[in-house]
């Protein structure tokens, strides 16, 4: 509850004392219900999706580190693997079989929210369109599988969309489409700060691009001047007004003056929380972060939430960061990124807790693919199945979910080089993220086709809604 709502609240349980037994029930049920609402959590749910573009290294950033299993683990990954003596390790609470686990050390910041429970770890989760239970089924070629495994452009799009017609619509943006009813304003429902994103494409909602500094869009009170031309802000506002019979003149005088129309609205309230806020600053080590100035902007988006010209109780983001396509270099390449990821990631976190919006907000991790356990010499090759993060107030923290495979080579689950077959789908990733938005689970198909394909549709690491 914010200050404001605060002070609301105990003014009218201090009225509520002065009630003498015999005041009407009315009154009194008025008063209880006022401040019952007032103390009411608020009614707004946000998932912001950090995509990890290249791949992720995922056997380097959770690690096997009791002494047998990273024996193994090192032995696969000889050159490239990390030292068991730097490794952070985390104390899960459902850990199995004697197994001890620890991470990247570059990832301090996400082991402290770990240990805080305010990070879960899903382990082994990929594309699949059904269920495969080990690698000899995979090798069934009748087997249905996602096509064009370990292509980053293929295996983006079918991350991001995971639909029957491929990649045209994205599982972000049909979740968008489901809840934007409750907006007050569609067109900030979905929106992107990495340019246009898959994952937030849709048949109705059209997915808003926001640059790390603001709105970006043709800025009406500029346009006597173009290019310090008063003849081309004379034909910007020609197009503007343009309207006819032509079909592609009438569209595109349509986004040029939505882009008009949104550049104003989210200037004029972006205004009200600038970057220089200590609540969503950020800190000088972060300052020239290219992820955490998306990230900026994301908290900035949700702090202004309420805004008239804003109006939003759901939303769907888009935020990525590029370089993980670690084929050689790895180690030093790969320990800038996760350090980029974690110190990004909690300092978004942080301000979520600023806000007082941490358990409405949720941000997960998604790549292309997890890449091979075998070493390549300097780096690693295209794999599968990965480990990712889910961080937030809502987060039942502190555990593992899905199943954290034997990190070795030849087991049932290696494909191939040490390539793992996913255990978990990314269906039922996305299904538990989506039935804590507020989908109905009637209504999951809508959003994932597949779902239907497999048994387990709520993982369980999201607190119930």
């Amino acid at each position: 509850m914010n200050n404001a709502s605060r002070r609301e609240f105990l003014r009218r349980l201090g009225a509520l004392s002065l009630l003498r037994a015999g005041a009407p029930l009315g009154l009194q049920l008025a008063g209880i219900g006022a401040a019952a609402a007032a103390n009411a959590p608020e009614d707004y749910r946000a998932l912001v999706c950090l995509f990890m573009m290249g791949a992720n290294d995922a056997h380097n950033t959770v690690v096997p580190s009791d002494k047998a299993s990273y024996d193994t683990y090192a032995a696969a990954r000889s050159s490239i693997a990390l030292p068991r003596e730097t490794l952070l390790p985390i104390h899960p609470v459902n850990t199995s079989g004697g197994r001890e686990l620890a991470l990247h050390p570059a990832l301090l910041p996400l082991q402290s929210l770990f240990e805080r429970q305010q990070a879960a770890i899903l382990a082994n989760v990929g594309p699949l369109l059904v269920p495969i239970k080990d690698a000899a089924t995979f090798k069934n070629t009748s087997i249905a599988r996602p096509p064009k495994l370990f292509s980053h452009n293929d295996q983006q799009a079918i991350w991001q969309s995971f639909s029957p017609e491929g990649a045209k619509l994205g599982w972000g943006g049909r979740l968008a489409d489901l809840l934007s009813a409750r907006n007050g304003k569609h067109m900030f429902t979905a929106i992107s700060t990495s340019g246009n994103a898959v994952f937030l494409a849709s048949d109705k909602t059209v997915q808003y691009q926001i640059s790390n500094s603001g709105a970006i869009g043709f800025n009406r009170s500029a346009a006597n001047q173009l290019f310090g031309s008063a003849k081309g802000a004379e034909a910007l506002r020609a197009q503007i007004a343009m309207a006819g019979d032509d079909l592609l003149q009438t569209e595109y005088a349509s986004i040029v003056n939505r882009s008009v129309e949104t550049h104003g609205l989210v200037s004029a309230a972006l205004a009200r929380l600038p970057e220089t806020d200590p609540r969503i600053a950020l800190p000088a080590d972060l300052a020239q972060d290219k992820l955490a100035q998306q990230l900026r902007i994301v908290a900035r988006m949700i702090g202004v939430r309420k805004d008239e010209n804003i109006q939003q109780r759901r939303q769907v983001f888009f935020v990525s960061l590029g370089g993980f396509d670690t084929h050689d270099h790895q180690l030093g390449k790969h320990s800038e990124l996760l350090g980029s990821v974690a110190s990004s990631v909690a300092y978004f976190q942080q301000s979520m807790e600023n806000l007082g919006i941490a358990k409405n907000v949720t941000l997960f991790t998604a790549s292309d693919f997890g890449r091979a356990l075998l070493s390549n010499g300097d780096g690693s090759d295209h794999g599968w199945g990965g480990h990712h993060f889910i961080v937030g107030g809502a987060v039942q923290g502190g555990k593992i979910y899905g199943q954290f495979p034997d990190v070795a080579l030849n087991t049932t689950t290696d494909v191939g080089n040490g390539r793992l077959l996913p255990t978990t789908a990314v269906d039922q990733y996305a299904a538990t993220l989506a039935l804590w938005m507020g989908v109905a689970d009637a209504d999951l198909s809508l959003v994932l086709p597949n779902i239907g394909n497999f048994s387990q549709r709520d993982l369980g690491f999201m607190t119930a809604s």
